[in-house]
């Protein structure tokens, strides 16, 4: 399997500095995209640390020993923001959300913290692979909130879950097969809060996917972006 893999990442309309990062590894099968957590120290510092460890990882056989060695990179990138902070219990806090995926010939496995997301188009239908630790999804997943007003709800920037934030870092998975024309993307807030399932699609369902790329991001700044974009499409292809 081959995967055609096209990156985006903007500031923004109201940010002055990019706290999103991303790694791209063909030759790891392992890409990620992490935004640091606004409004807190050091976001940028955060996400570059998490991806900075994930991009450490040593190429590894099978996708099971990749995600093992992803999990241990989180775990220590985990260890050494807390350590930056000032330990646990300090004052400052220094996190990043995380999501990545990793690839094998036949399947994938995604592992995230946070409210980065991973999708997956197949056969011209999109579905979310991940799960937001946010306030707002624990609303929506209690009844409190109807899912279509999560994303315009005033406390849609709280997050529950970051790598960075505290002692014990819990990272959730999901993993499956991957067919021929399958795409999935990798994508900060800052895009999947903007757009709509319907227009997420059909960018990823676009045959020129640099040029569907594009105008998501153009979509994004005529919206006045306020958050930072980055996302990552991949493209699998038999060969």
């Amino acid at each position: 399997m081959h995967f055609e893999c096209i990156i985006r990442t903007h500031v923004g309309c109201r940010r002055k500095i990019n706290e999103d990062a991303m790694l791209s590894r063909p030759d790891l099968g392992l890409w990620a995209v992490a935004d640091g957590m606004g409004g807190h120290d050091a976001g940028e510092v955060a996400s570059a640390r998490v991806v900075d460890l994930l991009g450490s990882c040593a190429a590894q056989s099978t996708l099971a020993s990749r995600i093992e060695s992803a999990h241990q990179a989180l775990q220590e990138a985990n260890r050494q923001l807390l350590t930056m902070a000032g330990g646990p219990g300090g004052s400052r806090t220094i996190g990043s959300t995380v999501v990545l995926m990793a690839v094998d010939a036949h399947s994938f496995a995604c592992l995230w913290v946070g409210d980065s997301r991973a999708y997956m188009a197949r056969r011209g239908e999109l579905k979310q692979l991940t799960h937001d630790h946010s306030l707002v999804q624990q609303l929506v997943d209690v009844g409190d909130l109807d899912p279509s007003a999560a994303a315009r709800h005033p406390n849609a920037n709280i997050i529950t879950r970051a790598v960075g934030s505290a002692p014990e870092l819990v990272i959730d998975s999901v993993d499956g097969k991957v067919l021929d024309g399958d795409v999935f993307l990798l994508a900060s807030d800052g895009l999947t809060r903007l757009l709509s399932d319907t227009e997420i699609l059909d960018g990823l369902l676009a045959t020129d996917l640099e040029g569907a790329a594009n105008r998501l991001i153009d979509t994004c700044l005529a919206r006045n972006a306020p958050d930072n974009v980055t996302f990552i499409i991949l493209k699998g292809h038999y060969t």
